[in-house]
């Protein structure tokens, strides 16, 4: 049964990992990557904490309920 959390299986490629602090601009590089690497895509964490003023569900989390994530663990 698929989700609106579950995504297509991706193909074959390269992961790149883009890691730092808070507010070091991690967005703004991983932005800058995307608009030149047009078959990049960026992986969306879930959690179930609730969203931070500005945030959407599906583009920088997926927010669920605690019920939801555990049920999607196993």
């Amino acid at each position: 049964m698929s989700t609106k959390y579950e995504s297509k299986i991706a193909q074959r490629g390269q992961i790149v990992v883009i890691s730092g602090p808070s507010n070091v601009g991690r967005r703004t590089i991983i932005n800058e990557y995307l608009s030149h690497h047009p078959n990049a895509c960026k992986s969306i964490s879930a959690t179930t904490r609730e969203p931070k003023p500005g945030e959407e569900d599906g583009k920088d989390y997926f927010f669920m309920s605690r019920t939801e994530f555990d049920r999607m663990i196993k």
